[in-house]
């Protein structure tokens, strides 16, 4: 019996790193987690997805659709929601001659 590595595996159903079918399925997968971890911080503080909402100014809709898949939500929602939970935000962009971090 022949055994495969699950990078191997990886690579053969969803694409090879650096192909746009690899990206689009990580960059998926990781709007699923922040969705995850918005609803599973929120449970934790014995929030709604209501009250939630208007603790930043959104439909209880919205928070639904957030904590579904994140890959909809603007970065400015994403810091308020995250603001909201008394998480930490930091975000950094690197480009070859620009550093531009973001935080609250």
């Amino acid at each position: 019996m022949k055994t495969y590595t699950l990078d191997k595996v990886q690579d053969k159903l969803i694409g090879k790193k650096g192909t746009p079918a690899r990206e689009k399925f990580e960059y998926q997968l990781q709007m699923d987690l922040i969705g995850k971890a918005i609803k599973q911080t929120r449970q934790e503080r014995h929030l709604t997805q209501e009250e939630l909402g208007k603790l930043i100014g959104v439909q209880k809709a919205q928070i639904s659709k957030l904590e579904s898949n994140a890959s909809n939500a603007t970065i400015d929602t994403l810091i308020r929601v995250f603001t909201a939970l008394k998480a930490k935000v930091k975000l950094q962009v690197e480009l070859p001659n620009v550093n531009i971090s973001i935080g609250r």
